[in-house]
C-alpha cells in the first residue's frame, strides 16, 4: 500500500510540474506579430460600396471583410485629396500638422517618419503594389529618392478589360511580395488601387459591367439627371468593383497561405468619387468614405456595425497599437489618432465610445490654377449630424479658377455637361452648386441632408449649435497648433507644388502648360 502510494504522489507531482512547466512555456513563448494588409481604393464615395445597400454595385469582398470584420458607418478622411489624404494615413497627424504635406502636389518633409518605414525597421516585411503616397515628390536628406512605402511590387502586369484600368496585376504582386518573406516575419502590405480614379472608358459601365441605365433611378441631385451623367457614374461603378475584385483575390490568397486570421484587413477609400463638387471639397460625399475591417484574431464578436467617428489619423494608431510598438520610440513625430483596438475588443454595436462624437475635417491648396498658387483653406467639423465649415478665402473658386478649367475637379462627361448647360443659359442652379463661390460659413443637417444642399449657417433657431461647433472646431485646432487659426495660414501656400508651380501665371502667357486631368471643353471665360 505504501508502495502505491508513494507511486500516485511520484505521477501527481509529476503531472503538475509537467503543467506548470507548460503555462510557463505558454506564457514565456514569443507573440507572433500581427500582418497588416491596407486596402486603398482611389476615389470611392462611402455609400456606393454595396454593404451600405447600394443595389447598383456589387462589392462582395469588401461585404465580406464587413461581415467577418466590423463596417463602419462614420468614417471620414480629413482631407479629400489623394495626396494629404494619403499623408494623413501615413503618419497619424492631420492636415494642418504636416506642413507641405498639407497640399496636394508636395513636397513630402524629410521630418515625418511614416509608419511603413517604421515598421520595416522593426523586421515587418513592407512593401505595396499599386498607388502609394502621390501625387508629389519625397526625397532623403541628401536628395535621392525616397519610398515613404519602403518597396513597390509593380512588374507584374496584366491585360486590363478597358483602357481607363491599370495595368498592374494587384493579385500577382501581392503574391510576389509574400513570396520574398520568410516564414516567420510578419508583413505590413499596402494595395493601392489606381481604380475608380479617371479616366474612364465611357460607357463600359453598361458595355462590361451589364448595367442598365435604368438601374439608377437618380443620381446625385446636384448633376443633371441625364443618360450622360448615368453612363459616367455606372463607368465608376464598374471600376469600383475591379477595385473590389482584386481585393478577393488578395483574401484568397492569404486563405490559402493560412495568413488570414492573424492579418488586420483595412478597406477604405481616400477620398471621395471623382466627379463636381466631391473629390476636393469637404462636403459629406467628399470625405465621409467607406470603411470596413476584418482581423479573425484580434476583433470580437464580428458582424458588428460601428456608429463611432473614425479619422484617417486613427490608422497609425491603431497599427502601432496593435504591433506594439510606440510612435516615439520609433523615431516617428506624435501621432493625433486614436487606436481603434478598444472597439476591436468590444463585442458591442452602434457606438462604442462615445465621448469621441466628433470628427474634424480641413484643406489647403489642392490642384494649382489660381494666382500664386494659392489654395482653397477650408476647416471643418461633423458632429452630431450636423457638418459645419468655414471658407476662410472664400472670394477665391473653390473649385480652381474658371479661365484655368476648375483645375480641382476632374475632367469628366458629368462636368462638361454642367458646363455646357450653364453656357446655354439653362440649369444654371448645377453650375452655381458645383463650380459657384461659397459663403464664409457653411452648416448642413447631414442626417438629413447628405447632398449639402440647404446651408443652414444663417437660420437663427440653429445659431448655438452653430456657435458650438465653431468653439470646438477652434479649440482643437488651437491644441493641435494650426497655423491657419493662429493667423498664419498663408504659410500653406507659400509652399511651392512640386510641378506645375506658377501654373496659373504660365497659362495666362500662353504657354503650353495645360493641366492633363481636365478637358479642353472645360475652359471659361475670367469671371470676378
Amino acid at each position: 500500500m505504501k508502495k502505491i502510494i508513494v507511486t500516485l504522489i511520484a505521477l501527481i507531482t509529476f503531472i503538475v510540474g509537467s503543467m506548470l512547466y507548460a503555462c510557463q512555456f505558454k506564457e514565456t513563448a514569443p507573440v507572433k506579430k500581427p500582418n497588416i494588409l491596407f486596402c486603398l481604393a482611389d476615389d470611392a464615395t462611402w455609400k456606393h460600396m454595396s454593404a451600405y445597400g447600394t443595389d447598383w454595385i456589387a462589392t462582395p469582398a469588401f461585404d465580406k471583410v464587413a461581415d467577418q470584420g466590423l463596417l463602419f458607418s462614420n468614417a471620414y478622411t480629413p482631407n479629400a485629396k489623394c495626396g494629404p489624404s494619403r499623408s494623413i494615413i501615413l503618419t497619424g497627424r492631420n492636415t494642418w500638422q504636416l506642413e507641405e504635406a498639407a497640399n496636394h502636389l508636395a513636397y513630402f518633409p524629410t521630418k515625418f517618419k511614416t509608419y511603413h518605414e517604421a515598421l520595416s525597421e522593426k523586421g515587418y516585411h513592407v512593401g505595396y503594389t499599386g498607388k502609394g503616397w502621390a501625387p508629389g515628390t519625397a526625397l532623403n536628406e541628401d536628395g535621392s529618392k525616397r519610398e515613404l512605402l519602403v518597396k513597390a511590387y509593380n512588374n507584374k502586369k496584366t491585360e486590363p478589360p478597358t483602357t481607363g484600368i491599370s495595368n498592374i496585376d494587384y493579385v500577382g504582386n501581392f503574391k510576389s511580395f509574400l513570396n520574398q518573406k520568410t516564414s516567420d516575419e510578419p508583413f505590413c502590405f499596402w494595395y493601392g488601387g489606381h481604380e475608380p480614379h479617371r479616366s474612364y472608358e465611357y460607357g463600359t459601365g453598361v458595355r462590361l459591367g451589364n448595367k442598365r441605365l435604368a438601374q439608377l433611378n437618380s443620381v446625385f441631385p446636384y448633376w443633371p439627371q441625364s443618360d450622360v451623367v448615368k453612363n459616367d457614374v455606372l463607368d465608376y461603378a464598374y471600376e469600383l468593383e475591379y477595385f473590389d475584385k482584386q481585393l478577393g483575390g488578395m483574401l484568397a490568397i492569404l486563405e490559402e497561405r493560412g495568413e488570414l486570421e492573424n492579418t488586420i484587413i483595412v478597406v477604405t477609400s481616400d477620398n471621395g468619387m471623382p466627379f463636381p463638387r466631391v473629390k476636393g471639397l469637404s462636403y459629406e460625399h467628399s470625405n465621409h468614405l467607406p470603411l470596413a475591417i476584418m482581423w479573425k484574431n484580434g476583433i470580437k464578436n464580428p458582424g458588428r456595425t460601428i456608429e463611432d467617428y473614425v479619422s484617417f489619423i486613427d490608422f497609425a494608431a491603431t497599427f502601432l497599437d496593435i504591433t506594439g510598438y510606440d510612435a516615439k520610440a520609433l523615431g516617428m513625430h506624435p501621432i493625433q489618432g486614436k487606436s481603434l483596438k478598444p472597439i476591436f475588443n468590444s463585442d458591442k454595436e452602434d457606438v462604442i465610445e462615445p465621448e469621441q462624437d466628433y470628427t474634424l475635417l480641413g484643406q489647403e491648396r489642392h490642384d494649382v490654377g489660381r494666382p500664386n498658387d494659392v489654395g482653397y483653406p477650408i476647416r471643418g467639423i461633423v458632429k452630431d449630424g450636423f457638418l459645419y465649415l468655414i471658407n476662410y478665402e472664400n472670394d477665391r473658386w473653390p473649385a480652381g479658377n474658371p479661365e484655368t478649367g476648375y483645375t480641382n475637379t476632374d475632367g469628366s462627361p458629368t462636368k462638361t455637361e454642367i458646363l455646357e448647360l450653364n453656357r446655354s443659359g439653362i440649369n444654371h442652379e448645377y453650375w452655381k452648386l458645383n463650380f459657384g463661390k461659397h459663403t464664409k460659413e457653411e452648416l448642413y443637417r447631414v442626417s438629413t441632408d447628405e447632398n449639402c444642399l440647404y446651408n443652414l449657417a444663417e437660420n437663427e433657431e440653429l445659431q448655438n449649435i452653430k456657435g458650438e461647433l465653431k468653439h470646438i472646431l477652434e479649440s482643437e485646432l488651437k491644441t493641435q497648433q494650426d497655423p491657419r487659426i493662429f493667423g498664419n495660414g498663408a504659410v500653406f501656400d507659400q509652399y511651392p507644388p512640386d510641378r506645375n508651380a506658377h501654373f496659373y501665371e504660365r497659362y495666362m502667357n500662353g504657354e503650353d502648360v495645360k493641366a492633363g486631368w481636365i478637358n479642353d471643353s472645360d475652359f471659361e471665360k475670367k469671371m470676378n
